[in-house]
């Protein structure tokens, strides 16, 4: 069976050579751009079987349509941020091979942060369905946390892991943080979704002790540390702003975390 390759893209020059570089055993490779000013475009147009330039719509609505201009039914759904390792790529070529035994397969995605890999805290279980077929499913239209969801069967997982450079250090943690609990917070507005001041102290103290204790975040120090009290600190901010938005208080929105 042939795969072909889909990423999204925004402003990802600095990562997007290595990203298809990582895929470039693949039998296609499609980039959907939403207007990206940096040179994403040139890199991608030097590695790609094709470059699609297309307003943003959201993140589900371009991997859709993405997936919808792939020449072969199976695909494997990356971000610019992300490789696909050796260990994986071969995986994938033999699954590919043999014939698969499901309609979509989970990859567990490692990242990477503050110079080393990460695997504690909830980080540990970034499980991401990624490679598909694509008559078999749609990525499920969220404006935030979208995922590919299966009309029918269950998934397989795969062992291969998918390394992931999400944040550049801290500060871009930060600014990414704010963007995406926007994007929750409007999301859950919109579905009637309500909190209240109690849940916005209990919330964020267990997901410290989640990541910190019970997923083992003080085996990396103090990276483990950091991603603890920040994961903590997103899970209060997206409750802050939906408090906010159920109360009218809410003003503005900052432009999606792309």
């Amino acid at each position: 069976m042939k795969l072909t390759v889909t990423v999204i893209t925004y402003n990802e020059a600095e990562h997007i050579a290595a990203a298809l570089d990582s895929v470039a055993w693949a039998d296609e490779i499609i980039v959907v751009d939403s207007g990206s000013t940096d040179g994403t475009v040139a890199l991608a147009r030097s590695r790609a079987t094709r470059v699609v330039e297309r307003e943003w719509h959201g993140y589900s609505d371009q991997k859709n349509f993405a997936a919808d201009a792939a020449s072969h039914d199976w695909v494997l759904s990356m971000d610019a941020d992300e490789r696909v390792t050796p260990a994986l790529a071969r995986e994938i070529r033999a699954l590919l091979d043999r014939g698969p035994g499901a309609e979509g397969y989970r990859i567990r995605r490692v990242s990477h942060y503050l110079g080393r890999w990460i695997r504690t805290t909830d980080w540990s279980h970034d499980y991401q369905l990624r490679l598909y077929n694509r008559r078999a499913g749609r990525w499920n239209g969220l404006k935030i946390h979208e995922s590919f969801r299966l009309h029918r069967g269950k998934p397989g997982r795969l062992s291969g892991e998918l390394e992931h450079y999400a944040y550049r250090d801290i500060a871009h943690h930060l600014q990414k943080i704010d963007g995406y609990t926007t994007l929750i917070a409007d999301q859950w507005f919109a579905e009637g979704r309500r909190t209240s001041a109690p849940a916005l102290v209990v919330h964020p103290l267990f997901a410290f002790l989640r990541n910190f204790v019970l997923r083992r975040g003080f085996a990396d120090g103090v990276t483990g540390l950091l991603i603890s009290a920040l994961n903590s600190y997103y899970v209060f901010l997206k409750l802050a702003k939906l408090w906010e938005r159920q109360r009218g208080l809410a003003r503005g929105t900052p432009s999606p975390p792309r």
